[in-house]
């Protein structure tokens, strides 16, 4: 694929994929003004290195890790401690947010909390996953259950110790 060609199927994906982009810097930074932030510095390196693009095919995976890695730059950066005020779904503010669940993503390493945000609030397959994160699908297979299992222990501590009572 040409250079011209690579840039131009870049800001091509760029534009399809803003606002999921957004969505998931969003899970990150919980805060509007830092998530366009950070889809901005992602947006600003995928074009600069667009040339860096072996293969069509990836563009989408390597643009979603541009984005991941920024956020998490961000969060370091920064040393933010994620708010949890409001949830971004769909286009529009929740206005019943469930700080449970957002308070247990936070308890996750940052692999756990990306595959379970990837998984189910941007609906990646598991194979997509682990071309993201550039892991075998069984290891993300493991991370993700180890990290539904951890959240079920904090969302649900009742589950777990009548659990507990039978083994």
């Amino acid at each position: 694929m040409r250079t011209d060609n690579k840039q131009k199927k870049v800001e091509e994906t760029v534009l399809s994929s803003y606002e999921a982009m957004y969505r998931l810097a969003y899970t990150y930074a919980r805060n509007e003004a830092d998530a366009l932030d950070i889809v901005q510095e992602s947006v600003y390196k995928a074009i600069k290195h667009a040339s860096s693009v072996k293969e069509e095919t990836y563009i989408k995976t390597w643009l979603w890790r541009i984005v991941m890695n920024t956020a998490l730059d961000f969060i370091r950066k920064n040393n933010k401690e994620i708010a949890t005020d409001t949830f971004y779904e769909g286009g529009q503010e929740d206005s019943y947010p469930d700080f449970d669940t957002l308070n247990a993503l936070n308890t996750l390493t940052e692999k756990e909390k990306t595959v379970v945000v990837l998984r189910f609030f941007e609906e990646q397959k598991l194979h997509e996953i682990a071309e993201i994160l550039d892991e075998n699908t069984n290891t993300v297979k493991t991370i993700l259950y180890r990290s539904l299992k951890k959240l079920k222990l904090i969302l649900q501590p009742e589950a777990a110790e009548g659990a507990q009572r039978y083994e």
